[in-house]
């Protein structure tokens, strides 16, 4: 049987991230095309329906992009879609998608998929058992620079990895003499916030899904930012990490460092950039470039420091073509999501993977909070 359209609700999408990078540069985007395009050549739109708890806010996007369905009855909607997308807080993520298993819709959502690991396999289970599709945002491995490194792994560039290390993040402003760039629950403990929680479900997926899963991990998170100003202008006590240090042992033998941070300020070329060491070449990939330099390349450097370096080290890479067209990356995952749905396959990257990336969260705070190496256990 041939469908024309699926129905989804959008749950969330008046927060910045739910509208930005799902509503906005996804599900509109992918209507403006004319829907997603199916391997035999037809296509499937999208209907969205927007939901959240202010009707206000709502409205007012729904009038914005010409769309006319809209509620803050989620569960009553349920009853007019195919499939449930969460973009909630934390907190209030895991009895949204609990409802939609039940209701047996298929389910997309951001991560963290629950509050703590034991709630997150749940869901997993209950949505194996419900035999939906189900999927979190992994769109970091949908953007250009990653993909170019991909590339290079399949194609055995680097020999035997030997290390990645990765830096990430930017300045955040307090909110007091300068708007802050991300919203204040972020740095609430209470809330769902913190970095550890945020970035490290990240980067298991990128490290699993490139070089190999993670086995043990060390890590130190800390508030360098205790006090910040929330959306009025009002002073709070910040309760959640807003940096973490982080050393993660791969199955692989390769060693992975990343430093995640929104109290630092960039000094790099992207936002995010991974270097990573091989015996036969090296990568530095960011959000879109990725540079290489092959062994048979490398220049012998010999460390002075009566002398300045006068080697133009950056020149000595290698730009990685694109050779091929990048979309945006959130939207590329949800095509590939509904087209699962389509096909009634399981989603790659389903709610068993966001319950690893939980679980790594979870050591490293462990890690941080004893101060001890934490070594991680295959799921059942």
């Amino acid at each position: 049987m041939n469908q024309t359209a699926i129905g989804v609700l959008l749950n969330g999408v008046t927060g910045r991230m739910g509208y930005r990078q799902h509503l906005l540069r996804s599900v509109l985007a992918i209507r403006e095309q004319g829907g997603v395009e199916l391997p035999d050549g037809t296509r499937v739109q999208l209907e969205p329906i927007l939901a959240g708890r202010n009707a206000a806010k709502l409205k007012e996007l729904a009038d914005r992009h010409g769309l006319t369905a809209w509620t803050t009855d989620v569960d009553s909607a349920l009853d007019d879609v195919r499939i449930y997308f969460d973009a909630q807080l934390t907190s209030a993520r895991e009895p949204s998608v609990r409802k939609a298993i039940a209701a047996g819709k298929h389910v997309y959502a951001e991560k963290p998929l629950a509050d703590t690991l034991p709630a997150a396999l749940e869901l997993a289970g209950l949505a194996r058992d419900a035999g939906i599709c189900h999927g979190v945002v992994h769109d970091k491995l949908f953007l250009p620079g990653l993909r170019k490194l991909r590339r290079l792994v399949d194609g055995g560039f680097f020999g035997r990895v030997l290390s990645v290390r990765g830096e990430f993040g930017y300045w955040v402003f307090e909110g007091d003499w300068q708007e802050a760039q991300r919203p204040s629950w972020n740095y609430r403990a209470e809330d769902g916030g913190g970095i550890v929680l945020d970035m490290f479900c990240h980067w298991n997926y990128v490290l699993e899904n490139l070089f190999g899963a993670v086995r043990a991990v060390t890590a130190k998170a800390t508030t360098h930012i205790p006090r910040r100003w929330d959306e009025q202008g009002e002073p709070y006590a910040a309760t959640a990490d807003d940096a973490a240090y982080g050393i993660f042992e791969l199955e692989s033998g390769a060693i992975a460092q990343i430093n995640s941070s929104w109290s630092t300020r960039v000094f790099r070329d992207e936002l995010v950039e991974f270097q990573v060491d091989g015996t036969e070449g090296s990568a530095v990939a960011g959000l879109r470039r990725c540079r290489v330099q092959h062994r048979s390349a490398t220049p012998k450097p010999v460390w002075n420091p009566d002398l300045p370096a006068t080697e133009p080290f950056r020149e000595q890479w290698q730009e990685v073509p694109d050779n091929a067209e990048f979309d945006n990356g959130f939207k590329a995952q949800w095509e590939e999501f509904v087209r699962d749905v389509v096909a009634g396959r399981q989603h790659r990257y389903d709610f068993f993977s966001a319950a690893r990336g939980l679980q790594l969260a979870e050591a490293g705070l462990t890690s941080s909070a004893e101060g001890r190496r934490i070594e991680l256990k295959p799921l059942t």
